[in-house]
């Protein structure tokens, strides 16, 4: 019997009593939402007055696999399992309602794969193909292992290049903070002691006052302008050629580029290997993967590879003549394919791409943080400079 089959009846059997939960305001809303199953993609209903969540974070979803797998290989039935789970979520949580939802779907005959996919803000197609592969093999427990291996590789991922970058944004926010206040407060001082000694100033002070007037009288029009330039900015990142031309310099740019790109390549490695060791053909894991990579330019290159594959071309050759991937990646594929082991080349790739990707981060740190410091010491010394050399003028001429 199909592992699909007996969860479904496991689920008809479970007699705990369903929680008061939000149900969407329409079908729409039901099967809506973007592919990507971001994070800030959150459905928000009234409950009481209240708003629920109706969708979980990646954090969240990282858990609720973990669990699952857990309570399944504890003996429970997927439906108890759900319902379990269902119980454990406070009342207006996005597990509480999400886990609900799938329960109820099962019950009415939809397998696990179909009731994920009504939920793409919350599984992203990757674990809706995984569930499936796992429903034909009736390897759910597995599966549900590498998923949960997945996102917590995913998570580390993004947590060490959130930690790589966090000092070094703190110090250039307050050193702004520290000049604008400068600008702002301390140099109009000054400014009023200069005057009233009817003295000429050097060129640096006078830039320095003119840019302390313009911040005091027209600092407006810089922030507005601050902000149209944020808002074109993300408006044109959304459309594709914005889209391409950014992840284009995320893959290029100095001291980032070998971040982004080394974990790029192995998330995509990872990726590729969790869905053909699961039965996903290479198709279909092409696609999964052009839509979960996170990269436009990484995604047109597997939408062509893809392409190809469907001519009867290996997936190292498109790759290579895609001009995005490493050399080194594609040859290592390419001995995958030679040798009948794409999963083993891949769990290579994913690996040694990652090991380059924590070695990318320390050198960005530590070459991020001298820069910072003289950026910043030009910036402060420019301005003590500049009132220096108008003490000592002032000085000399009253002496």
């Amino acid at each position: 019997m199909g592992y699909a089959r007996r969860s479904a009846g496991g689920a008809a059997r479970a007699t705990a009593p369903a929680p008061a939960r939000a149900t969407p305001a329409s079908p729409a809303e039901d099967k809506g939402g973007g592919k990507d199953g971001k994070n800030a993609s959150i459905w928000d209903m009234q409950i009481g007055g209240a708003k629920a969540k109706t969708s979980m974070t990646r954090v969240e979803v990282l858990l609720f696999t973990s669990e699952l797998a857990d309570l399944i290989e504890a003996g429970m039935t997927l439906g108890q399992a759900l319902q379990a789970l269902s119980n454990q979520g406070e009342e207006l949580s996005g597990q509480r309602f999400v886990c609900q939802d799938l329960c109820d779907r099962i019950v009415r005959g939809e397998t696990f794969s179909d009731a994920c996919f009504h939920h793409p803000k919350t599984f992203e197609p990757l674990y809706g193909n995984m569930i499936r592969a796992a429903e034909a093999s009736g390897a759910m427990v597995e599966v549900l292992r590498r998923l949960a291996d997945h996102y917590e590789r995913y998570d580390n991922m993004r947590g060490k290049i959130k930690s790589a970058l966090s000092y070094p944004v703190i110090v250039l926010v307050f050193g702004v903070f520290a000049v604008v206040a400068a600008l702002v407060w301390i140099i109009p001082k000054f400014q009023k002691v200069f005057e009233s000694m009817n003295a000429t100033l050097p060129l640096p002070t006078r830039i320095l006052m003119g840019m302390s007037e313009y911040l005091i009288n027209y600092g407006w029009t810089l922030a507005l302008g601050i902000a149209v330039a944020v808002w074109w900015f993300r408006r044109w990142s959304r459309t594709e050629g914005g889209r391409l031309r950014i992840d284009g310099w995320k893959l290029k740019a100095p001291l980032i580029s070998g971040i982004v790109a080394t974990g790029a390549y192995s998330s995509l490695a990872y990726t590729l290997k969790t869905l053909l060791s699961n039965g996903v053909n290479v198709l279909q894991a092409l696609k999964i993967a052009e839509e979960t990579c996170g990269n436009a330019v990484i995604g047109a290159a597997l939408k062509t590879a893809r392409q190809r594959v469907t001519d009867g071309t290996s997936i190292s050759g498109p790759l290579a003549s895609s001009g995005v991937f490493p050399r080194m990646m594609t040859d290592m594929l390419a001995v995958g394919e030679q040798a009948g082991d794409m999963v083993g080349s891949l769990e290579h790739i994913g690996r040694r791409y990652q090991k380059d990707m924590d070695r990318n981060i320390t050198t960005f740190t530590n070459a991020l943080e001298p820069i910072l410091i003289v950026l910043i010491a030009g910036v402060v010394g420019f301005v003590a400079v500049s009132i220096l050399m108008a003490v000592f003028q002032v000085s000399s001429s009253i002496g």
